[in-house]
């Protein structure tokens, strides 16, 4: 079994229950939940005027490797009714492979660490919640102190 962490994040609809659908999609179809975030309330980033986002993090076990584990999360986005237009639009459900165990992996459709990860509050913010000493493996700092030095200023509360 192997260790990843995902982020969860909706904008449209019944927020919270896209997020307890997606929540238990992961659990039947990719692997076993082992820790979950509070819930997050935040400001969309990356394109303004879009509604606010709840986010979360989870930690999960599953026997998929990464490349199996990504192509998972993007058929189960596409059942919970994802679709994609533009980049960084308003999406019913949004599923991200934040990190899994310690590697380091870039290629046209994946790249873990996710992109962008210590420079967005709604990542950082639930990781640090339930991973706080993990170290980013390309950083070599913890969650705790990458939240600690997020230069993001786009508000965040946790519900």
């Amino acid at each position: 079994m192997f260790k990843a962490y995902i982020g969860l994040g909706s904008n449209l609809g019944q927020k919270e229950e896209n997020l307890k659908l997606a929540i238990s999609k992961v659990e039947n179809e990719i692997g076993q939940i082992s820790k979950k975030s509070s819930l997050f309330e935040t400001e969309a980033w990356g394109v303004e005027n879009q509604g606010n986002y709840y986010n979360m993090a989870i930690e999960i076990h599953t026997k998929l490797l990464p490349l199996e584990l990504i192509e998972k999360v993007l058929e189960l986005e596409k059942e919970l009714g994802r679709v994609r237009e533009k980049k960084w639009d308003s999406r019913i459900i949004d599923i991200d492979i934040l990190l899994y165990e310690n590697l380091i992996i870039s290629t046209d459709h994946l790249h873990i660490p996710h992109l962008f990860l210590e420079k967005r509050n709604f990542v950082l913010e639930p990781l640090n919640e339930i991973i706080p000493n993990f170290i980013h493996p390309k950083l070599r700092k913890s969650i705790a102190q990458l939240s600690a030095e997020s230069i993001d200023k786009s508000w965040i509360k946790k519900l």
